[in-house]
């Protein structure tokens, strides 16, 4: 028996291995992760309590960043402007022990920049949670401060049918109802060049979407009768295990927009949904709508389905803030 015809008849078990093996690796990073935070929360307490107890000052801390440095030139990390992070660190949630948890779960990176762009502790809150569920690397995390999510979630009025909050209730928690592509770099633009520029920014897209989100196709051709019908973007979402059309309006919302998302939402659930999966969600993305037209046309949708916005350019983050205060 050669060695090719044994990696094959243990192909299962080599694999359940490897498998092992990974996941280990991932379980060692996590603990590697948790311990680095405890370090850093327990040397920001340390200095905070000198700080607050004694005459230590950015002196004395510069003075801590070199001994470090020359007792061990192989540590990293611990520079005066680090070493005054974890105060801060520290200082920040000290009062709030119930985010202890979530704080080790993400890593030291977007615990910094948390902390030090996020003025309210709700605000971190949210981010930190988004962090650990999105899996958002460092660069991630920022364009989605960037794009001022959190004042978006907290200000949204979703416009979702009465059949999308039956079946699937969560769902306000899944979708926006502001969307912002600034990555496109578009100005005027037709559906179709939206679209193309969707499609060739997928990655950045799904960001923007939720990582739950598995791109299934574009001009998605459904067969109704002797026709053919093409769904603009198709998705699935593994949480909600459903198809999730999208159909791009680079109009105003028009309330005839829902008939024929509508229409592609029933085909897809008769002829392409799985037995196992739930029914299908559709999302009417328009660059522009009237709140109050969108929740007329959307009473009597008799499919799960929601009218969103989006935009091309980052929104103005001061002038958010300032409505959700006026909400709160």
């Amino acid at each position: 028996m050669t060695n090719t015809n044994i990696n094959k008849f243990h192909q299962e078990d080599f694999t359940n291995i490897l498998k092992m093996i990974k996941k280990s690796q991932i379980s060692a990073l996590k603990s590697v992760n948790t311990e680095l935070i405890d370090l850093y929360w327990n040397i920001g307490k340390f200095i905070h309590q000198r700080v607050e107890k004694s005459n230590w000052g950015q002196s004395v801390v510069k003075q801590l960043a070199d001994y470090l440095k020359k007792a061990d030139p192989s540590l990293k990390g611990f520079s005066r402007q680090n070493l005054w992070r974890m105060k801060q660190f520290y200082e920040t949630y000290k009062d709030h022990q119930k985010l202890s948890a979530l704080l080790r779960e993400i890593t030291w990176t977007n615990n910094v920049a948390i902390f030090s762009r996020c003025k309210t502790i709700d605000e971190r809150e949210f981010y930190i949670y988004q962090s650990k569920k999105e899996k958002w690397s460092s660069r991630e995390l920022d364009r989605q401060i960037s794009s001022s999510l959190y004042e978006r979630m907290m200000i949204s009025n979703n416009k979702i049918s009465s059949k999308l909050k039956e079946v699937y209730p969560k769902s306000a928690s899944y979708f926006k109802d502001d969307y912002v592509f600034e990555f496109l770099d578009l100005e005027d633009h037709s559906e179709n060049q939206l679209q193309k520029a969707l499609i060739k920014n997928l990655k950045k897209f799904i960001l923007e979407l939720g990582r739950d989100f598995l791109f299934v196709g574009k001009e998605y051709r459904i067969q109704v009768g002797n026709n053919d019908f093409y769904i603009d973007l198709l998705f699935f979402n593994r949480e909600l295990q459903c198809l999730v059309a999208f159909e791009l309006k680079t109009d105003k919302f028009k309330p005839e927009h829902l008939g024929q998302l509508n229409f592609y939402l029933e085909a897809l659930d008769r002829d392409v949904k799985k037995e196992q999966e739930n029914p299908s969600i559709g999302i009417l993305l328009c660059r522009d709508k009237d709140d109050t037209v969108v929740e007329y046309a959307i009473s009597r949708s008799l499919s799960p389905s929601m009218v969103s916005q989006y935009r091309t350019k980052l929104p103005d983050k001061k002038l958010l803030k300032e409505k959700l205060n006026q909400i709160l």
